[in-house]
């Protein structure tokens, strides 16, 4: 089996550093730099820092986990990692570019590789406008807030907020409204991929809404843009027969 250039990362729990050192021994180390192969340990939240740490170098990421729910993870194994990488299935996949305007008229982008989340940060809810492509959808949503998902990240967040789970190969992305007051029966909506959707928070000074792109916030949005990022492609490894799209079907079919 070829000997592959290998940068290890993990988490800073102790099970991802132990786990990370013994790899290590066993395969030796590389910088990110001269790497071909990024080994990510820890859970979906490492993975999701290492993507985005990483997302303009084009360096395919194998994720092994030492968290919890571990969905963008790959099972912990010592032995025969140069055959499982060799073996190992790439699932290609877009993020999200999020721009914001807040209340103040300062611009922000950010990137998101599983879903834009809008969250009302004071008692009163969150009332938004969605225009899709340039035509208003809906005048007023009364919420909690609002996520957009893209299809990897369909099983997280947007999950828990009952939204559907959309198959890594669908070209869509999944508006899921959290709590919704109003209309009341709008339980979301599935959209092309490609499509811009604009977001108007309504009174934003006195509802005040934040603007989430996985992780990176941005405070008293405004305005926001969410469209998909065709200029950057993650790379994302799976072993044989358990890529992203069968961790997909089978949590549509869990008890």
């Amino acid at each position: 089996m070829t000997k592959m250039k290998i940068a290890f990362i993990s988490s800073d729990t102790k099970q991802a550093i132990d786990a990370k050192n013994k790899l290590i021994e066993l395969y030796g180390d590389t910088p990110v730099k001269d790497a071909k192969i990024i080994v990510a340990l820890g859970g979906d939240g490492l993975m999701l820092q290492v993507l985005h740490k990483f997302i303009t170098s084009n360096i395919p990421i194998y994720g092994m986990n030492c968290g919890s729910i571990g969905f963008l993870m790959n099972e912990l194994k010592f032995d025969g990692l140069y055959e499982k990488l060799e073996n190992s299935e790439i699932t290609e996949i877009n993020p999200l570019k999020m721009s914001v305007t807040d209340i103040h008229g300062s611009h922000f982008t950010e990137i998101a590789i599983n879903e834009v989340a809008l969250s009302r940060t004071t008692h009163q809810a969150a009332k938004l406008q969605i225009s899709i492509n340039n035509t208003v959808r809906l005048n007023e949503l009364i919420s909690d807030g609002l996520l957009i998902s893209t299809p990897a990240g369909s099983t997280a967040y947007n999950l828990s907020a009952d939204g559907p789970i959309l198959p890594i190969s669908a070209k869509l992305m999944a508006l899921t409204p959290t709590s919704p007051f109003r209309p009341r029966r709008w339980k979301g909506a599935l959209i092309d991929i490609n499509s811009d959707v604009e977001i108007e928070v309504l009174d934003p000074e006195y509802r005040k809404v934040n603007a989430t792109a996985d992780s990176h916030e941005i405070k008293n949005a405004k305005n926001i843009i969410i469209s998909n990022d065709t200029s950057m492609k993650l790379r994302i490894m799976f072993d044989l027969n358990y890529n992203l799209e069968e961790r997909i079907i089978r949590e549509q079919f869990m008890s």
